[in-house]
């Protein structure tokens, strides 16, 4: 009768342990399946934080490129060899009202802020032209209207970078007047300054750009 009895219990004991054992490594095989998804999951963070620095890195990139404009570099660097413009590619303007002794050159010929510069300084004995007053500015859009270009290079540029950026004039004189176009120059790109023949409004310009301009002498 004993061993009637003892055999049931046997067979109890053998299935629990079976069932434990199938139940420990459905728990297993769940942990694991939550480990994978925890670890996906990090996965996708670090693609963003990996997104995130490409992004930034771009924008380095971009702050970089942005130094290798030439406004920031000294426009009067006369190293370079200069050929002056034909007569044919130039327009003698009168002086102004405010200064009858003064002189401008209109050269249709487009080039960059410094080669313009350095045709100002060696072929004229002057400057890209500055302006300081809203009169004079008026004054020279009228003059440029003429040649049939929607921007001509003036002698303002930047130097200097964020906090330490200031504005000047290639001539040295004082930089007392603005003429600025709407959203100009805070969302301007480029770091010298054309003015627009029609309106006579200023904006920044990259100083790589090509643009006919105004000598003053």
């Amino acid at each position: 009768m004993k061993g009637c009895l003892l055999l049931p219990l046997l067979l109890l004991g053998t299935v629990s342990a079976l069932y434990l054992e199938d139940a420990l490594h459905l728990g297993d095989a769940e942990t694991q399946a939550d480990l994978s998804q925890d670890l996906e999951g990090s996965g996708g963070q670090e693609g963003e934080l990996a997104l995130s620095g490409e992004v930034l890195e771009s924008e380095g990139e971009e702050a970089e490129n942005a130094h290798d404009d030439e406004g920031d570099s000294d426009p009067d660097d006369l190293d370079e060899d200069v050929h002056c413009p034909k007569e044919e590619e130039t327009v003698q303007l009168p002086g102004s009202p405010e200064c009858k002794s003064c002189r401008y050159m209109m050269v249709r010929t487009p080039k960059r802020f410094k080669k313009a510069q350095r045709v100002c300084r060696k072929c004229y004995r002057g400057n890209l032209a500055s302006i300081h007053n809203v009169k004079f500015n008026c004054y020279i859009q009228r003059l440029a209207t003429g040649i049939n270009q929607a921007q001509v290079w003036i002698g303002g540029f930047i130097r200097g970078w964020c906090l330490w950026r200031k504005y000047r004039w290639t001539d040295g004189s004082s930089w007392n007047f603005t003429y600025w176009a709407l959203w100009q120059p805070k969302f301007g790109r480029g770091r010298c300054v054309a003015l627009s023949t029609r309106g006579g409004r200023w904006r920044r310009a990259p100083c790589k750009r090509r643009l006919p301009f105004i000598c003053s002498y």
